[in-house]
């Protein structure tokens, strides 16, 4: 009856019905709790269900559903909209309301396009990339991800971009120790931006974390020599915050852990604490300074159905007031010490089996030592899918890359109880079981 999505077609598992959920906690039709330990798709921020953003919702549907935001507005969408220009420092002069992750980054891609055709450069037209990088499933944001499964089959269909090796701090594409390090991962994106400066539009990019890619980590010196790269081009920065925004490095957004001043970013997951699909854009004032005209032609013909809704941007406002509430950063901080305790004591004791242990914020990593086929397509990923639900625990690895991203709340006892899942399935993988 439905198509689930990333689901196998032949043969695919009986799904789990899930009929509540509170907190970090899931409850299936037959009573049984699973820990969210991924906040499905890193969204749950708070925890499910929180009650401030429930309310939120409640009190907004007894005055208005929906309105379409052309020709309309109402008072969610510009409060929010306020927010977000305020946490962003002042960086931002316009945000573009969508309802997901992939539709932001398309508007990013599409408005930095534009802009060169506005203004007067039709030349620029090529966007640079990472191999491992993950935008959305739309045709521009899969056009701008590194080649992989999830769009190879769809080849024929992308716009031409220019690929890299994506930075990576734990296994460095040109060799290098962090200690060694001066981001000579960037040489040959310099040298193609010497050669082809004229050329290019953008770089995308998702900042500090790749994430679909195998939650691939790296520095932050890396987002300022792009950044530096673009502004002495002409080029823009094009930062991918929708797994990364709103506390999961660590700080508020990870472009601004890293001290930099993108012109376009992306935002959805964490924005209305997984309880409504909402999306947002933001746009600088230069790029927005290239739509102020009277041309039809030049205006940017984009919009969603949904846009706005304000049912949508009161779970937004909502979660983002929480995100302002005395402690919260520390809160992460706090996560992220226990993160690392919990997943190096499990890497030191499986040493043949894990190949990297890597935390950062709200994320901890464990790269598994496979000795054929890896990453998204890991034979042995179905396998410890299966393994951890069995345990009440929903994880769900990138082919071999274990990852967490719990509600930032996690209770101490969920996260021991998660540790000891991990624990016990390579214990059980190791024996053959």
């Amino acid at each position: 009856m439905i198509w689930y999505p990333f689901t196998l077609q032949f043969e695919p598992d009986s799904p789990l019905k899930i009929v509540r959920a509170e907190r970090e906690f899931l409850y299936d039709e037959n009573g049984n709790s699973y820990i969210d330990a991924i906040s499905s798709w890193w969204v749950s921020i708070h925890g499910h269900n929180h009650p401030k953003i429930v309310q939120a919702i409640k009190d907004q549907l007894d005055k208005l559903d929906h309105v379409l935001l052309a020709g309309f507005t109402h008072e969610p969408a510009e409060k929010l909209a306020a927010e977000l220009l305020k946490i962003t420092e002042g960086l931002f002069e316009k945000v573009l309301y969508s309802d997901n992750g992939s539709t932001a980054v398309e508007i990013m891609i599409k408005l930095a396009y534009q802009y060169f055709q506005n203004t007067g450069e039709p030349e620029r037209k090529v966007f640079l990339k990472f191999d491992t990088s993950y935008h959305g499933d739309t045709i521009g944001t899969m056009s701008v991800g590194g080649n992989s499964i999830f769009n190879r089959v769809f080849s024929g269909l992308l716009f031409p971009t220019k690929e890299f090796k994506s930075p990576n701090c734990s296994f460095c594409p040109v060799g290098k120790k962090p200690v060694t390090c001066n981001v000579e991962c960037t040489n040959e994106i310099e040298d193609y931006f010497r050669k082809n400066g004229q050329r290019i539009a953008g770089i995308a990019i998702e900042p500090l974390i790749l994430g679909s890619g195998g939650m691939i980590f790296y520095k932050e010196e890396v987002l300022q020599k792009l950044e530096k790269l673009a502004n002495q081009y002409g080029a823009f920065l094009l930062v991918d915050e929708v797994f990364t925004g709103f506390g999961r490095t660590g700080s508020f957004f990870a472009y601004q852990r890293a001290g930099i001043k993108p012109d376009l970013v992306a935002m959805a997951k964490g924005l209305s604490g997984g309880a409504l699909p909402i999306a947002v854009t933001l746009a600088s004032q230069k790029i927005h300074s290239a739509f102020i005209t009277p041309e039809p032609e030049k205006a940017f013909y984009h919009g969603h159905t949904m846009t706005g809704n304000p049912l949508a941007c009161s779970a937004a406002l909502a979660s983002v007031e929480l995100l302002q509430g005395e402690g919260f950063l520390e809160q992460v901080n706090r996560l992220e010490s226990k993160l690392k305790r919990g997943l190096q004591t499990i890497a030191d004791e499986f040493p043949k089996s894990i190949r990297d242990c890597r935390v950062l914020g709200a994320v901890g990593v464990l790269e598994l030592e496979v000795g054929g086929e890896s990453g998204y397509t890991y034979p042995g990923n179905k396998i410890l899918k299966k393994k951890f639900l069995e345990k009440g625990v929903l994880l769900r690895p990138l082919g071999n890359i274990i990852y967490l991203t719990p509600p930032y709340r996690i209770g101490d006892s969920s996260l021991e109880k998660v540790f000891s899942a991990i624990r016990e399935t390579l214990i059980e993988i190791s024996s053959g079981n």
